[in-house]
């Protein structure tokens, strides 16, 4: 027998996704897939070690906080986190002090790369600005992974104590500029055809560095999906990202 998994959103896009890859990989058990409707104390029955989840931003709390409680570990690529749900998610493991929980960004391991690069980055250039492009269907923007890379050049850029970035705009129409994560400008299209994508742009007099990452499809996630999995039982407690278990 295999290490145990379930899928929370197994009938959605990247659920499937999931639910494919765990069934191929040898060394793990698809035990139980969950979905709208379903009860979730089909994991604690199911036996469940490890459940996965990609649901919704409005789902996803009470699922984490179900698997805390009966000693689930969790592997969760959902959006919607911020520091208010990562001290959320903390307190429950406080006092489940065994089980481990991994929230990432993004699965892809190019993206988690481009998201290293842009923090090595940031404190050299002047400017910083970030384009994401996501499929029509996503709900959220900006994305995830575009806040956690605004964030980490924002970190960079501070502990360089770099001077705020130039921009002279006077006048703009709402939005124009993007939004602000940690005055970090990011720009979200959305757009039929594509899946996962983004741009981060850095700029210094007479030059630019410009880094790119595109997920041509859902599959591109899965390798990183798979090493949360198996990694997350060896990690008690929150790990934010996938660099820590790449060993970045």
């Amino acid at each position: 027998m295999g290490l145990a998994v379930g899928v929370i959103g197994s009938a959605g896009r990247m659920g499937t996704q999931v639910t494919d890859a765990v069934n191929a990989a040898v060394d793990l058990d698809l035990v139980a897939s969950v979905d709208v409707g379903d009860d979730l104390e089909v994991l604690r029955t199911a036996g469940a070690q490890v459940a996965v989840d990609f649901t919704d931003p409005g789902s996803v709390m009470p699922n984490l906080e179900f698997c805390v409680r009966h000693g689930i570990h969790a592997v969760v690529g959902t959006s919607g986190f911020d520091e208010e749900r990562f001290d959320i998610v903390r307190r429950w493991l406080a006092d489940s002090p065994g089980t481990g929980v991994v929230i990432a960004p993004n699965f892809g391991l190019g993206a988690v790369l481009l998201m290293r690069f842009a923090r090595e980055a940031g404190r050299f250039f002047e400017s910083a600005e970030i384009i994401e492009l996501h499929h029509a269907a996503k709900l959220d923007a900006p994305s995830g992974t575009a806040r956690a890379t605004a964030t980490e050049i924002a970190r960079s850029r501070r502990e360089a104590r770099l001077a705020p970035m130039p921009d002279a705009t006077a006048t703009e129409l709402d939005g124009a500029r993007g939004a602000r994560v940690d005055d970090v400008p990011v720009h979200s299209v959305r757009l039929s055809g594509l899946i996962a994508h983004q741009e981060v742009l850095f700029g210094s007099a007479g030059e630019v560095l410009t880094l790119r990452h595109d997920s041509m499809s859902r599959e591109s996630f899965m390798p990183g999906v798979l090493h949360a999995i198996r990694e997350v039982p060896n990690r008690a407690g929150l790990t934010i990202g996938l660099e820590d278990l790449l060993g970045l």
